[in-house]
């Protein structure tokens, strides 16, 4: 299904001003995406109008660069990833501990309560008395 021809004046005004470098409401990457946001429409808009994006395959026929702070900006991106996955495993790792540690710690206390009642009455503690300075 073809667009309208409003639709249409918008995507060719949103093309003029990414390839002139002058965009309004994007970054100015010349990625069909930027093309629907700068003429405020949606990517399936984009898609169905198939002229335009004749026009664009063929004025924007080199691949995307990215200027180097985009390039920065994925690079920290990715490291940041990367330490969230590893930060992520250490505590996954360190749940796993204080699990297996809560476990033997309840299996001590039932067994410490079991030895009490084993001792009942038959034993009593022995004060020690406190030794001066």
């Amino acid at each position: 299904m073809p667009v309208s021809a409003a639709t249409e004046t918008k995507l060719r005004e949103a093309m003029a001003r990414l390839l002139a470098g002058e965009p309004l409401h994007t970054d100015g990457a010349l990625t069909k995406e930027n093309l629907a946001r700068e003429a405020k429409v949606s990517h399936a808009t984009v898609h169905r109008a198939e002229e335009i994006l004749a026009e664009w395959d063929a004025k924007v026929a080199r691949p995307v660069l990215r200027t180097p702070g985009e390039v920065q900006r994925d690079e920290t991106i990715a490291n940041l990833r990367k330490q969230l996955r590893e930060v992520k495993s250490q505590v996954t790792e360190t749940q796993g501990k204080f699990d297996a540690l809560a476990t033997v710690t309840a299996n001590l206390y039932a067994e410490n309560l079991a030895l009490k009642k084993k001792l009942g009455s038959r034993q009593r503690l022995a004060v020690v008395p406190a030794q001066d300075g």
